[in-house]
């Protein structure tokens, strides 16, 4: 809230520091939601744009992050809507956006560790696999950690709706994650530790 005041005060410079705080984070949510690189980069970049000549109609009623995803995400659906596009995929493997995800040295690291690693690979895989109206409440509410309210706001759908989609999600998502851990049997993942995969991928 003190640097969203100092903005509307006139000190520009820190919205630099909203900026500084949020992109990554925004980015990141935006790829896993979004499932393309490219896309996530121009709803970002788009998203901080209009949040900051909306600015002044920010009321602090929801949570400021809440408020600037929300037009990223909006901004992303506008794109899409107008550009069909061919864009990048979201793979573990060949996607440079991905290091946060996957250690790209795991060789050098305990059994444990690379363990973890091809958790949140299968995991990771599992989610890009949901479908998107799916995907992208489920995302926002164990990732992000979002209320129901705060994710109907932003996809701009009904309270309950919002609550059947991350419910479907998560048995989709569950019923995956049996069938990728099934077909890797060096990950060692006990079965119930599936419900939890989710979280590690934070």
């Amino acid at each position: 809230q003190h640097l969203i005041q100092e903005c509307l005060a006139g000190r520009t410079e820190a919205f630099d520091q909203l900026v500084l705080k949020y992109q990554d984070r925004l980015y990141r949510t935006l790829v896993r939601v979004l499932g393309s690189c490219d896309d996530a980069r121009d709803a970002a970049q788009e998203g901080f744009t209009q949040a900051f000549f909306k600015l002044s109609t920010f009321r602090g009623s929801a949570a400021f992050y809440s408020w600037l995803f929300r037009i990223s995400f909006n901004a992303a659906i506008t794109q899409k809507r107008k550009n069909k596009r061919t864009s990048t995929t979201l793979d573990t493997q060949d996607n440079p956006a991905s290091h946060w995800l996957v250690d790209t040295h795991p060789e050098t690291h305990p059994p444990d560790v690379v363990e973890l690693s091809e958790r949140k690979k299968i995991v990771h895989q599992a989610l890009n696999e949901l479908q998107e109206e799916y995907r992208t409440p489920l995302i926002l509410r164990e990732l992000e950690g979002m209320s129901y309210g705060e994710i109907a706001e932003i996809t701009e759908i009904p309270l309950g709706t919002v609550r059947s989609r991350i419910f479907r999600g998560r048995n989709e998502l569950k019923q995956k994650l049996n069938m990728l851990f099934q077909n890797e049997p060096e990950t060692r993942v006990p079965q119930s530790d599936h419900e939890s995969s989710i979280s590690e991928t934070k």
